[in-house]
């Protein structure tokens, strides 16, 4: 049976990742879409011959699950009015703008079922490093790169930091997390207008190192992990690895989530986990003495 799935969202993000996936995902009925904005709503819905709804709770009439693609801190309210109605929820990361609505998404979700769209997880790449690669090296520590161009913030003074909440942030430090242990530890350095670093220590007595820059001139993207053990090195390329294949991975496994109401290890919880760590480096940057 396939899920009837409502788009939440009309931006980029939406309409080149999820409003495609959706569409061809044998697996999913495309409901419909709403956002703020009935210009791009009705645009976006028409391409794909789904309804444009006028209001949030219309959508929520007419789906099973709700995809969203907003803003962090736009998601936490929007979500917890899904989750009241039990619908299954695909979630954007960071899962909210600050720790507190991270919080209340995850106490919502427990209604329901959730996922997080953190691409790199459904990867065959990457999952094949985790499950294969990493645990031949015995690893002790780890080391990451993200480099990425900086984007459009009226506040410069972050515009480093908006890498950790960007399309590369979470991802690393999810897979960071993923490949070493829970993150129990974590102490940051450098500026946030440009190039920082994070050292991170994990359950289990492991411990890495991430560094991160954003330029403000056009780069090559990077994000890169290496592992290293007694056995050896692991490395994956975060962002040569996420093509088409992991997005509709992604798909197929939260329309099972949806139907069969599993738990999903990328649930809200997960969500909420990566949000404390991303404001526990940004405390440790911004209020230092």
């Amino acid at each position: 049976m396939a899920i009837a799935i409502g788009l939440v969202g009309a931006g980029r993000r939406a309409a080149e990742v999820h409003a495609p996936a959706i569409a061809a995902c044998p697996e999913a009925r495309f409901a419909g879409v709403w956002a703020r904005s009935p210009g791009a709503t009705q645009a976006l819905a028409e391409r794909y011959g789904v309804p444009a709804s006028g209001r949030f709770e219309d959508l929520l009439d007419h789906c099973e699950a709700v995809v969203f693609a907003v803003p962090p801190p736009v998601q936490p309210y929007l979500a917890e009015v899904a989750a009241r109605q039990d619908k299954a929820l695909l979630l954007e990361r960071p899962v909210a703008g600050d720790l507190a609505g991270a919080e209340r998404l995850a106490e919502a979700a427990e209604r329901t079922v959730s996922q997080l769209a953190l691409l790199w997880r459904y990867s065959a790449t990457v999952r094949h490093f985790l499950t294969d690669a990493v645990p031949k090296t015995f690893p002790q520590g780890a080391s990451g790169l993200v480099v990425t161009t900086a984007p459009p913030d009226p506040r410069p003074w972050r515009r480093g930091l908006s890498v950790l909440r960007g399309d590369l942030g979470p991802d690393l430090l999810d897979l960071l997390d993923a490949a070493l242990g829970r993150v129990i530890g974590v102490h940051a350095h450098g500026q946030p207008t440009g190039w920082f670093g994070m050292m991170f220590e994990h359950e289990g007595g492991t411990y890495s190192e991430i560094s991160m820059y954003t330029s403000p001139e056009p780069v090559r993207e990077r994000a890169e992990i290496e592992v290293f053990g007694s056995g050896g090195v692991a490395a994956v390329d975060g962002v040569a690895a996420v093509g088409r294949e992991a997005v509709d991975t992604m798909y197929r496994e939260f329309t099972d989530t949806a139907e069969h109401r599993r738990r999903h290890e990328l649930d809200a919880a997960r969500g909420l986990h990566l949000q404390q760590v991303i404001e526990a480096v940004e405390s440790d940057l911004l209020h230092r003495d």
